[in-house]
């Protein structure tokens, strides 16, 4: 039995739920809008406050989209209610990032100046010159768009330079032994 597909979610009061034909789910919040169609296989129960969700049968396929279809369902919930957030930090001399109207600015050590427009549904915030976050509704465009902005320069192993999430550890490496025989 699937362990994370058995638990309701939590449908709050300010949030307006509408389950369409073959699970098109649309979900209404204070943040705004999200809709996602969701696997039509399973099943989805409305019962005081909350989402249930439940499979047809034991085979392999429905046990697999149990667990996943609750899990996007819930994101969702969160989204249109707090929303979600990834931080980034930048870490090297004269590396910054600044914001110019919506689009934001990086200088990471290239000839030129990295400018980033933000896909609809995504905010960024600076803070500071070298702290960036990737601020929206849906988990999975935050994630992505945080994962765009980290790929404009990675963090290299030697000095550490680049652009990392703010949990990300970066496993260091030695530079050159230099010569031995002198």
């Amino acid at each position: 039995m699937s362990r994370i597909g058995v638990k309701p979610v939590p449908v709050p009061a300010a949030v307006q739920m509408e389950i369409a034909e073959g699970n098109l789910v649309t979900v209404k919040g204070p943040k705004g809008e999200l809709q996602q169609q969701l696997p039509g296989d399973i099943i989805l129960d409305r019962e005081d406050g909350q989402v249930v969700v439940k499979r047809p049968s034991e085979i392999r396929r429905h046990k697999a989209l149990h667990g996943l279809t609750r899990t996007l369902l819930n994101n969702m919930v969160v989204g249109v209610t707090a929303g979600f957030k990834k931080d980034l930090e930048i870490a090297g001399v004269g590396y910054r990032a600044a914001k110019d109207g919506s689009v934001l600015v990086l200088q990471v050590g290239y000839s030129h100046v990295v400018r980033l427009d933000p896909p609809a549904g995504i905010t960024y915030l600076v803070e500071g010159n070298n702290k960036v976050s990737v601020q929206g509704i849906d988990k999975q465009l935050v994630g992505e768009e945080a994962a765009r902005v980290r790929s404009v320069r990675k963090p290299e192993p030697y000095k550490g330079k680049g652009i990392r999430y703010a949990n990300e550890r970066i496993r260091r490496k030695a530079g050159k032994a230099g010569k031995a025989g002198k």
